[in-house]
This record gives structure tokens, C-alpha cells and sequence, in this order.
């Protein structure tokens, strides 16, 4: 090692030594800190901490203003401007006997004022700098009303999309919900949550809430250790150390015991196994639902079995103020068990910078904006880009895509002019009428070169009952508003439109509420009203383009058959109509890949691309006797994960590995050259999945373990490089030990995760 190598690694040693023992400091700081506060405060005032309350019609303001100057609240949600949160803050620091500040909460997932698509869409953009750009605009906006922390990112791995939460978070891979989140995570809170801009993330929900029986929100989660440790596990771990300051906790039980009372959840692997160090939510009334849950006898019992599992805060539940001064009182509640609780939420506010600043985010009235809702408050530029990048093209026959700005555009469908449900699900400040509909973005985009004649075609659903139930969930205010023109009158307005027009654009899916938290279905098909509608446009026979507006997978094997053309934009958000124009025109070429597969029925679910190899597969081609298969319909996905199409055309060769074995320790190279093969610029996403041929247990068939998103121009080759190492080959065994075996591994590269290219290699 020459002598400027050894000065330069020397320096990096310092630095890095100087970096460790700052944090240490800044760490014995915030302990002194914390626990010189702690002994000033009353029993009441502790207990007061732990209570994390909902802004809204149960507690008036003025009785919300005495519970807080008594130290009797800890923090709020849904109060969501400086106005609202400020005289809150006052009576906390000016007016409680310790001075002690609030923190204000928010469901803050994929947005603020500006919507950005919802998660599962941004899954699909699979681009980090996007992914960023949402975390941190949402962060900087929602700061900027006086927020302090987001209850996000949502990592729960779905693979049953019959659960209406499937829109909330990042899809059915491992791999890719782990590495989302952690940028989420990483987005949120920047630098540091104390920085003014910066949102404390809150990572949900904790745990294995995507797996619910059936489906059904809410349902219980039965599962083995090795699939709890391998699959769905890992993406909190990954938020965590992405550095979370908080954890919400899960609705559901795990193995028969509720995630609120599971001290294995909470305490042995959260904080010993993880080392968590931060402070954990209860979700909605979850302490109070232990009473149904089955597992404790009444509220005390309830409050006892979640402050001993480690719940921190109690969230819009009243049973820590009830019965925890008795508990203490009798001795089934340590003191200790309440300092706990309260040092972790006293710490969270520290790390927010509240204590320095209980104004940090709220600011003066001065500085507060004239409109809440202010058109320059949005990041639309920002929003338009990413909601380009989520757009799945799933079929696009004759590369009738592009459209042509010219002639007659006939729009039709439900969801073409419908600005809150191009939003989607926990839209947290979103402005409906700030939303580009469908309608609105062609408009714009063809101006007066083309005509566009529009008719809505079809309710989005005719069952009543449904609409009903929709609108019950938004009873504030309703979103499902129902036409009362004939189903066939509607439809033969939309015929008409298609005969006069050159090509049809179908705008049609789920309302948002369909896709939502206790939206559960037993059916992934389009409603029949829709249908309906889409068969009637086929018969015209002119050229059919399907908008797709949802939340999950759909069932769509009628449909690929009727359209032309497939263009999934999920839930878009605040300039989803002109993201949706961009690309039907071909102002911008289509990159998103599928982050969960799309079953052909209700039937196959759950239906993933990494389950399990089993003794009798089903093999295209061959007999389906005696193997695993369903005998009604062709079997595997109607779309797998990782797919999507591009107005340009990619193709992939000269797969190779820069070794045939690799030794524990070391690395290899798997290398690729992916080819633009088209005269159009475009981007594509390689992906490299691995498979485990002969191990201990039986493993996945392949598995997502890394992918790169690459601009190609027209004719542009380029090589793609991907490093393996042990960690790539790692896996919980049946001790649950996480470790690489020696053997045979399959390395596989494709555009998707089913067309793939093979290599393989041995772990010595």
C-alpha cells in the first residue's frame, strides 16, 4: 500500500471513529434528557403521554385544549393545518405544568396536497429517484402544515389481492417492498426527523397484515416461521434499519395471538432481536378490539396485555387513561413497564426536535398561507413525471398505441371524469378538483386538433347495495354518485359516441373506495355494468382502448380479448389525466413493470412468481394429469410480476457469468446486453432473479434479487452487470438459522419474471 493510500484510508478511519462517537454523544444526550424528564412527571402526566387521540366530532376543541394543558394528551391525528395545530402546541408548552410539546400525526402515504399514484403504482415505476421524489415532496408538504409524523410506509406483502389494502402498499415481492420502503423511509425523514422539512416515518403495520385469511380485512394470519422470517418479515426490518422512528402495530393475531398483546412480536424479536429503539402505535382502537379478539376478559385486562407486549402509544383508545393508574396501583403493571412506554414516546418527540422547537413545523401565524389549498402549494411537475413512470402497458395489439392527435376520439366509461377517483385510497389533504381526469388530459393534450366526444357509459356498478356500502365508508362525504338514465340507455349513448369516432378509449376499473381499507371482494372481475358496456363498444368494431383506473390485480381474461389495447394506470393522482395523455399519445413511452401478478381468475389466487418447487408441477405443453394445476382454464398468470410492454422493443443476449463456481466470501459477475431494437427511445427494466436447485428445505423457483432500469436510445445496446455474493444466497432454514448452503444455483435474467434467461453456478 502506497503512502497515499494509507493516509487516505487513515482519514476515512478517523472520520469515521469522529461520526460514531458524535452519535454516541448526541445519544447520551437525548437518555440524560429523557430520563431527568421522566422524574418530574407525575403518574397522570405518563400516563398521559401514551395517548395518541383522533381530531374529529368525539372530542370538541375546547375539551381537546383542557385534556392537553392537564398533560392528559400526548399527540393527535387528522389535525392537518398550522391554524388547527398551533392553539393545540400553545396549550401544551404555555399552558401543561412540564411544558412537554405535542406531536401531530397523519396518514401521509403517497402524498400530501399533491397525490402522487398509489403505492402499488409507484411499485411499478420500479425507480428509486421516482420513489424518492414522492417521499420527499410528501414530507416537505405535509411538514409545511405542521405534521410531525407520517403513519408510513406501508410494507405489508400482498399476494391475495381480494384485500382492498393491496393498493396501499408495494406488491407481493420480498425484495422490491423491502427496498421501497426502506427508500420511503429514507425520504421521510431525510437527514434527520428533527429537520423542519422531515416527517417521522411510522412503519406499517406490524406484522403480516397482507396475509389475512381469505382475504378479509381485519382476518387472522396463520403462518410458519420459516415463510413468516423469509417473505414477509424482511420489509420492516428494512424500514427499521433504513432508521424508522416508529412502528404501527397490526389489526390482525398472529398464530392466535393478536399483534397489540404478542410479546414475542413486540419485544422479543422488535426490540431484542431487531433492536428497535423506537416508539410503537397501537392501530385505531386496537387495544380495546383484545376484549373481541378473545384474549382479554375486559379493558383492564386489555390494557394490561398491551403495555406489557410493549405498545407505546394508544391510539384513539381511551383503556391506558381508564385502567392503567389501577394496574399500577395493584402491581400488575410495573412502574418500569409505564416508563418504558413513556421514555420511548418522550424520545420520539426528541428526535423530531420538538423539544428544541415545539413550533418547528408549525411555524408563526404570520407565515401561515393565505390558502390552505393554494394551486402554488402543489408539486404537479413532480406528480406528472412519476404517474408517467407507474403506467403498466398490458396489451397494445397492432401498436394501435400511440394514438394519433387527430380526428375523432370517442371517451367513454365511469371513471373518465372523475377527479377523486383518480386519487385513490388515503389521499391524506388531496383536493378532488385539483385532480387532471382522464377527460381533462386529453382535452389538453390534443387541443383543437382532434375531437373528443364523451359519454359515461355505465354507473360503476348497478348493484345498489355495493354503492350503498361505498358510500357509507365516505359518509362525509359521498363518492359513488349513480346516474339514474337505463343501463341500456347509457350504453347506446356510448355506442353512438364510438361510431363516430375513429378509435374508442374506454375509461373503466374500481371506484377508489373499492380498493380501500375493509374493502374487501370475493370477486376480481370488472363490475358488470362495465363489462357490459365494454362488450357493447367492441361490436362497433372500431379500435378499443381500455384505461384501467384500480387498486389491485384484476381479473381480466374477457377483457384482454375485447381490447385492442390495455393501459393499467391504477390510481394516478392529482395530474393522473395528463400522465394517462402522455403516454396514450406517445408524448412519453411507457416503462412500468407489474409489482404483482395478475391472476386469470379468482379461483388461482393466491397466485405469486416465487412460490415453492413441489414434486408434480404443471408444464406447459404437457399432459395435466396428476400434476398441480386447475383443469378449467390455462393455467400460470394472465400477467406475471415484472411485466410490461414499451412502445419500443428490447431484447436480451450474451447472458453470461464471470465464473462457474463462487466461493462463500467472494463474488461473481452476471452480465447481460440488453438491446433497443426499435426507432423509438425507451426505458426497460432487467431484472435478475436466482433460484436455490437442491437445498436443505424446498425453495422458491426463482427470487427477485436485484433489477436496473435503463434508457436505451434507438438501436442502443448496453450491458448490464449485476454482482452476486453469499448474502444473494442466504435464506431461513427450518432452525431459522439465515445462511447460504453449498450447491447448485439457477441464475436467471429477463424483462419480466417468467420470459427469462438461464445460467448456473456452484456454492463451494
Amino acid at each position: 500500500m502506497n503512502k497515499l493510500c494509507l493516509l487516505g484510508l487513515l482519514v476515512s478511519l478517523a472520520s469515521h471513529s469522529a461520526f460514531a462517537d458524535t452519535q454516541a454523544d448526541a445519544l447520551k444526550q437525548k437518555n440524560a434528557f429523557v430520563s431527568d424528564l421522566l422524574k418530574q412527571m407525575t403518574e397522570a402526566e405518563k400516563i398521559g403521554q401514551l395517548r395518541l387521540i383522533s381530531i374529529g366530532p368525539e372530542m370538541p376543541q375546547p375539551q381537546i385544549l383542557k385534556e392537553i394543558a392537564a398533560g392528559r394528551i400526548g399527540g393527535t391525528f387528522n389535525s392537518i393545518t398550522r391554524s388547527e395545530n398551533r392553539p393545540l402546541q400553545d396549550a401544551a408548552v404555555k399552558n401543561s405544568r412540564l411544558k412537554i410539546p405535542m406531536f401531530f400525526a397523519y396518514d401521509v402515504i403517497h402524498g400530501h396536497r399533491t397525490i402522487f399514484p398509489i403505492s402499488l403504482a409507484l411499485a411499478s415505476s420500479w425507480d428509486m429517484d421516482a420513489i424518492a421524489t414522492v417521499g420527499r415532496t410528501s414530507a416537505i408538504e405535509a411538514s409545511a402544515d405542521g405534521i410531525d409524523m407520517t403513519f408510513a410506509p406501508m410494507v405489508d406483502i400482498a399476494r391475495d389481492p381480494r384485500w382492498g389494502r393491496t393498493s396501499e402498499g408495494f406488491g407481493e415481492d420480498t425484495y422490491l417492498v423491502s427496498r421501497i420502503g426502506a427508500q420511503m423511509v429514507k425520504s421521510f425523514q431525510d437527514q434527520s426527523a428533527a429537520s423542519p422539512t422531515s416527517l417521522m416515518a411510522s412503519v406499517k403495520h406490524f406484522a403480516l397484515y397482507g396475509a389475512v385469511e381469505g382475504g378479509r380485512d381485519y382476518n387472522t394470519v396463520d403462518m410458519s416461521p420459516t415463510k413468516m422470517y423469509q417473505d414477509y418479515l424482511p420489509p420492516y426490518r428494512a424500514a427499521i434499519d433504513a432508521g424508522a422512528g416508529g412502528v404501527m402495530v397490526a389489526l390482525n393475531s398472529v398464530n392466535g395471538i393478536p399483534a397489540t398483546s404478542n410479546t414475542w412480536l413486540m419485544q422479543d424479536l422488535l426490540r431484542k432481536d431487531w433492536g428497535f429503539k423506537g416508539v410503537t402505535v397501537s392501530d385505531h382502537g386496537a387495544i380495546t378490539e383484545l376484549v373481541r379478539h378473545g384474549v382479554a376478559r375486559d379493558g383492564r385486562e386489555a390494557a394490561k396485555l398491551a403495555i406489557k407486549a410493549g405498545i407505546d402509544l394508544s391510539m384513539n383508545d381511551s383503556l391506558y387513561g381508564q385502567e392503567l393508574p389501577g394496574l399500577l396501583k395493584s402491581g400488575e403493571v410495573s412502574q418500569q413497564e409505564l416508563d418504558n412506554a413513556v421514555r420511548e414516546v418522550l424520545g420520539a418527540k426528541y428526535d423530531m426536535g420538538l423539544f428544541d422547537n415545539p413550533y418547528r413545523r408549525i411555524g408563526v401565524a404570520s407565515e401561515d398561507p393565505a390558502d390552505t389549498n393554494a394551486e402554488s402549494r402543489l408539486h404537479r411537475e413532480a406528480a406528472r413525471d412519476v404517474a408517467r413512470k407507474s403506467l403498466v402497458l398490458l396489451e397494445n395489439r397492432n401498436q394501435i398505441l400511440p394514438l394519433k392527435k387527430q380526428g375523432t376520439i370517442a371517451l367513454v366509461g365511469p371513471l373518465a371524469d372523475a377527479p377523486i377517483d383518480m386519487m385513490g385510497s388515503w389521499a391524506a389533504a388531496g383536493v378532488p378538483r385539483q385532480s387532471v381526469t382522464v377527460h381533462d388530459g386529453l382535452r389538453k393534450a390534443v387541443g383543437d386538433r382532434a375531437r373528443i366526444l364523451y359519454a359515461k357509459g355505465a354507473n360503476v356498478t348497478d348493484d345498489l347495495k355495493i354503492v350503498d356500502y361505498l358510500n357509507f365508508l365516505n359518509f362525509n362525504h359521498p363518492e359513488v354518485e349513480v346516474d339514474p338514465r337505463p343501463a341500456a340507455a347509457m350504453i347506446e349513448e356510448a355506442v353512438k359516441a364510438a361510431r363516430q369516432a375513429d378509435v374508442v378509449i374506454a375509461a373503466v376499473g374500481e371506484s377508489r373506495g373499492m380498493s380501500h381499507e375493509s374493502s374487501s371482494r370475493t370477486s376480481l372481475e370488472i363490475p358488470a355494468s362495465q363489462r357490459a358496456l365494454i362488450t357493447a363498444l367492441k361490436a362497433t368494431g372500431k379500435p378499443l382502448v381500455l384505461v384501467l383506473m384500480n387498486g389491485r390485480p384484476l381479473a381480466l381474461s374477457r377483457e384482454r380479448e375485447e381490447a385492442d389495447a390495455i393501459l393499467e394506470t391504477w390510481f394516478s393522482g392529482t395530474e393522473g389525466g395528463n400522465a394517462i395523455a402522455d403516454v396514450l399519445f406517445g408524448d412519453y413511452n411507457p416503462s412500468g413493470k407489474l409489482a404483482i401478478t395478475f391472476p386469470r381468475s379468482v379461483g388461482q389466487i393466491p397466485m405469486y412468481y416465487n412460490h415453492l418447487s413441489i414434486g408434480r408441477p404443471y408444464t406447459p405443453g404437457k399432459p395435466g394429469n396428476y400434476t398441480s394445476q386447475y383443469f378449467e382454464e390455462p393455467n400460470g398468470p394472465l400477467y406475471p410480476f415484472g411485466y410490461g410492454l414499451s412502445y419500443s422493443r428490447f431484447e436480451l443476449s450474451g447472458f453470461a457469468l464471470s465464473n462457474k463456481t463462487l466461493n462463500k466470501g467472494g463474488k461473481l459477475e452476471a452480465s447481460v446486453i440488453v438491446k433497443n431494437t426499435s426507432q423509438r427511445d425507451g426505458e426497460t427494466v432487467v431484472q435478475l432473479y436466482i433460484q436455490d436447485v437442491t437445498a436443505s428445505m424446498s425453495r422458491p423457483v426463482k427470487e427477485l434479487k436485484n433489477f436496473q432500469k435503463v434508457l436505451l436510445k434507438a438501436g442502443e445496446s448496453k450491458v448490464i452487470k449485476f454482482s452476486i455474493d453469499e448474502n444473494d444466497l442466504k435464506f431461513y432454514n427450518t432452525q431459522l438459522q439465515y445462511a447460504a448452503e453449498p450447491g447448485e444455483f439457477s441464475v436467471q435474467v429477463g424483462l419480466d419474471s417468467q420470459a427469462v434467461e438461464q445460467q448456473s453456478f456452484e456454492l463451494l
